[in-house]
């Protein structure tokens, strides 16, 4: 029997919130700075990053109302659980989203947190909100195609 290898890119936390509640327009693949029992934190898949949205501050990308819970065996060297946390982006994808943010509107999302070769990394969009309506007919769309590739297996 083969044994299985394991996954190149396991996903830690997906934000399927950020799907149904806006239109992604650009996307982003971010490091991001954490301390030692946020990682094994992380690692144990431990992390909330559906209330989470990006700030531009002073020149850095902040990660911020993300939370990574408490690591298990950290004792007093724990992390504090809600903390704004620093993205790792090059200075143009920076400049980039500010000017994004300032001259058209909308916001930056977390859409994943997942392990590439051994580092966390964030996957971050661009954007816009949509309205009612358009969440609805989100909705039937995904229920009409769901129900035309169960009527193609049959």
């Amino acid at each position: 029997m083969a044994k299985k290898k394991p996954d190149d890119n396991p996903v830690l936390a997906t934000n399927k919130k950020a799907f149904h509640d806006y239109n992604i327009l650009e996307r982003f693949e971010a490091g991001i700075k954490l301390v030692g029992t946020e990682v094994k934190s992380c690692r144990e898949r431990a992390v909330v990053i559906s209330d989470g949205y990006v700030k531009i501050q002073n020149g850095n990308a902040m990660l911020l109302c993300t939370q990574i819970s408490h690591y298990g065996y950290g004792n007093r060297f724990n992390h504090d659980m809600r903390q704004p946390r620093q993205l790792l982006l090059h200075k143009r994808e920076i400049l980039k989203l500010s000017q994004w943010l300032g001259s058209r509107g909308g916001t930056i999302v977390p859409l994943k947190m997942y392990l590439k070769q051994g580092l966390i990394k964030v996957e971050i969009a661009y954007c816009q909100g949509k309205t009612h309506a358009d969440q609805r007919e989100t909705l039937k769309k995904r229920q009409a195609d769901l129900e035309m590739r169960r009527a193609m297996k049959r």
